[in-house]
């Protein structure tokens, strides 16, 4: 296996003629818990979509365990949760899940899923009503269920907790962890540093396209903190890092 996961190497975009990544280094890690932070608008959610080829980078390299992102097969071990997650309105949540795993051709396990969905209690009756029935909550838990029965290597969520009050999201950082345990990946976007914090191996803070910080939480806080005195929290951290 690869040392990264997940590779970016002098990546450039432009988005009608405007630079949104600026020539982007970053090396995610087998089994880290990744953290991307960055205010509106620094080019969070651009970088995620050249990794799936969403959109084509104008220069530089992504790489996935080592193989070219561009090629379909290298994406396989990637579940992606987009941060504007809609399930088809139509369908029930169950037959959401069978279809969503039908396409990665990952049997319908009954047990997992019960087991699933009970990690971030979205209730059976829930599963039984169509998509259309569902409150942001309800539909952000849908889609986290499924990127946790996907199975796959390395999960990539943008801004996952979204619309989750708070004990789901006790809920959904209780389920990230053993994702840990077990030797999956997870590469977040989050506009809460707070949770960054407390969850994260790693983070990294991209800014008007460059990344200006890739390290621990605690050492960011070291570096950006503002000199002596009671430790700075992480938010001072960062606005530190990126007023410099």
């Amino acid at each position: 296996m690869s040392d990264c996961a997940i590779r970016y190497h002098n990546v450039h975009k432009q988005l009608k003629g405007n630079p949104v990544l600026r020539g982007v280094d970053l090396a995610l890690r087998p089994g880290e818990l990744f953290g991307l932070a960055g205010v509106n608008g620094a080019g969070k959610t651009t970088l995620l979509h050249c990794l799936f080829d969403f959109c084509t980078p104008d220069a530089g390299e992504i790489s996935i365990f080592g193989q070219d992102h561009r090629h379909s097969a290298a994406r396989a071990p990637l579940s992606f949760l987009p941060e504007r997650f809609q399930a088809p309105y139509y369908l029930s949540g169950t037959d959401f899940l069978r279809y969503l795993l039908g396409l990665q051709q990952v049997p319908w396990d009954e047990a997992a899923a019960r087991q699933a969905t009970d990690a971030l209690e979205l209730a059976p009756e829930a599963l039984r009503r169509q998509a259309r029935s569902y409150s942001k909550g309800m539909m952000q838990k849908l889609g986290l269920v499924a990127c946790l029965l996907s199975g796959k290597q390395q999960l990539v969520l943008d801004e996952p907790m979204s619309g989750l009050d708070p004990k789901a999201r006790a809920l959904f950082k209780q389920a990230l962890r053993q994702l840990r345990a077990q030797g999956r990946g997870v590469f977040l976007t989050s506009h809460a540093l707070a949770d960054i914090d407390e969850l994260c191996d790693r983070m990294a803070i991209l800014h008007a396209g460059r990344m200006v910080f890739v390290g621990t939480p605690e050492e960011c806080r070291q570096r950006h903190g503002g000199g002596a005195g009671a430790q700075a929290s992480l938010e001072q951290a960062f606005l530190n890092c990126i007023a410099a």
